[in-house]
């Protein structure tokens, strides 16, 4: 059952007080989002390798629960770029049938993610890992492009799914470049670039769609220019909503396409929860990040049904929707019935457009989805991060975004894990302590304390995890001298786990057997409870639990006292 705090639809909050002025102003941006959204929705589709249809059945659907279900007042769901790749490949090996059961796999993935509150800890993946899979998936999406930029003829040659694989073919076919096909590229790609420095209300994608279809078929009708390629020359476009279908799903297609499911979970929960923030600082809310996977969820279940792909919070369309005005879900909830209206009545007229231009505009989105610019600058960074970088960016491009993420997750969680080790100290005190400010010694001057002969005083300074469990045995190995009590103290020690709480058990097993006795002292609140939890306080007595050094040390003086 999903708990009310994880579920919390900002779609009722915000229509609680609304008002025919906000109505209109979600009006006219949901209009604006929806035009904006068309073509977008069919690049990505053809560039995924489904129908154009697709991508805007996907819009339409996801668009329209994302923003009635979600945890953003601004967000806008739909196909983005991000999704190319892993699209493009599930449907080169699995058909779609395969990509349907992993999205909807993805879709449970996601409402788990949701109701188990894993909405913050997405937010914590590491920026480089982040910057590195953008980039790689956008030098991949820019590869699938040169294709249709080039106009290669490679009727007789299957274009492999892998980023070397592609190069090759293209690179065996440079001789069927067709210039037509180029210059309609690069025409469609300088509207897009001219349009937001004179008209800034309408998107740039859309005006070279508009100029260069009707320039195309103004050279093909009138001028015998028949070379350049449309969609309609290679989909049979549908203008109508399919049949409900509910993918057969058997536990051999589940093991196989777990892993890629996974992928999709995360990539669209990063991405959607970045946009989400990213609105956030546009308008001064906050986003119910649990509540946004939950809705994202339910859209990447809903979706296959209807035979769409995978969808996301695309951070671009959500931008459109706040300049022009957009401030409820509403606007969403429009864009998604705009979509609709285009699919049923004009659909037809999409089968003009170049595949040239298509492949212009997805020209430019790759570039804005590079962020060289933050690329650029952490190859300025540690040494570490420039690793997590490059790594994630290079398996992206050659292998594919599962394995980057992966090995990227790991590389970080390695890195991470030795610096918290640097962090980590342990010193060792035979002679005496002094007072010092932060600490549990307890005095009336600042004289310092002597500690007792045949006593020793192990300093932990950090956290207590598997990372320098061993780190423990090996200073009292190099130290070689048997005391009659080890004073251990933990007051700066905010957290243990199940392998330091093994070690110590251990050096506590250890000692006994050599006659040593073991004292703590100054173990905070969430330590003593792990150690409660684990049993680990009947390997000592209670009296050897100390609250402070002071203690300790009268401890270790009773002890010696009582042994002569």
């Amino acid at each position: 059952m999903i708990q009310t705090s994880n579920f919390r639809p900002k779609f009722f909050t915000s229509i609680r007080h609304y008002n025919k002025s906000l109505f209109v102003s979600d009006l006219m941006a949901g209009a604006i989002v929806g035009i904006v959204a068309l073509p977008l929705a069919i690049a990505f589709a053809i560039a995924s390798g489904v129908s154009p249809e697709k991508g805007i059945i996907t819009a339409v659907i996801a668009g329209f629960i994302i923003s009635f279900l979600g945890g953003s007042k601004v967000q806008i769901g739909g196909p983005t770029g991000a999704f190319i790749v892993i699209v493009y490949g599930i449907v080169q090996e699995y058909g779609f049938h395969g990509l349907a059961i992993a999205t909807f796999m993805a879709g449970v993935l996601l409402i788990l993610m949701g109701v188990f509150r894993l909405g913050t800890v997405i937010k914590f993946i590491p920026y480089p890992i982040i910057v590195g899979f953008t980039a790689g998936i956008a030098m991949t999406i820019f590869t699938t492009q040169m294709a249709d930029v080039l106009g290669l003829d490679l009727a007789s040659e299957e274009v492999p799914g892998d980023f070397i694989g592609k190069w090759m073919v293209y690179i065996r076919h440079m001789d069927s470049i067709n210039g037509w096909n180029v210059l309609t590229s690069l025409l469609s790609i300088g509207i897009i670039l001219l349009t937001p420095r004179l008209l800034r209300k309408i998107p740039g994608s859309l005006m070279a769609i508009l100029i260069v279809t009707l320039v195309v078929w103004v050279l093909g009708n009138y001028c015998g220019i028949t070379g350049i390629d449309t969609i309609g020359t290679r989909f049979t476009l549908v203008s109508s909503l399919p049949e409900v279908v509910i993918p057969s799903i058997d536990w051999k297609a589940i093991q196989e396409l777990f892993p890629i499911a996974v992928t999709i979970a995360i990539l669209g929960a990063i991405e959607s929860l970045l946009s989400a923030q990213v609105a956030d600082g546009l308008i001064g809310d906050r986003h119910h990040s649990n509540t946004e996977l939950i809705a994202l969820g339910v859209a990447n279940m809903c979706t296959p049904l209807f035979g769409g792909i995978p969808a996301t919070g695309a951070i671009a369309r959500t931008m459109t929707n706040i300049n022009n005005g957009g401030h409820t879900p509403v606007a969403g909830i429009v864009h998604s019935v705009v979509l609709l209206l285009i699919l049923l009545l004009l659909m037809p007229l999409a089968q003009y457009i170049p595949m040239a231009c298509l492949a212009g505009v997805l020209v430019v989105v790759s570039y804005n989805m590079s962020g060289w610019r933050s690329f650029r600058e952490l190859l300025k960074g540690s040494k570490s991060d420039v690793a997590v970088l490059l790594i994630t960016f290079f398996l992206t491009v050659i292998f594919d975004l599962t394995i980057a993420i992966e090995m990227g997750l790991l590389i970080a969680c390695v890195s991470f894990i030795g610096r918290v080790m640097k962090t980590t100290e342990i010193s060792v005190i035979k002679d005496e302590i002094k007072p010092c400010e932060e600490t549990d010694l307890y005095m009336d001057s600042e004289e310092t304390i002597a500690v007792p002969d045949g006593v020793e005083v192990y300093e932990i300074n950090g956290p207590y995890f598997f990372g320098i469990a061993t780190q423990f045995e090996e200073v009292m190995a190099e130290l070689g001298d048997k005391p009659l009590v080890r004073i251990i103290r933990m007051r700066r020690v905010p957290f243990i786990d199940s392998t330091g709480v093994n070690n110590l058990s251990s050096l506590c097993r250890m000692s006994h057997k050599e006659g040593i006795r073991i004292v703590l002292s100054g173990v905070n609140e969430n330590v003593h409870a792990t150690l409660h939890n684990s049993g680990f306080y009947s390997l000592l007595n209670e009296e050897n639990i100390c609250p402070h050094i002071n203690a300790a040390l009268k401890r270790a003086q009773n002890i010696i006292n009582s042994e002569q």
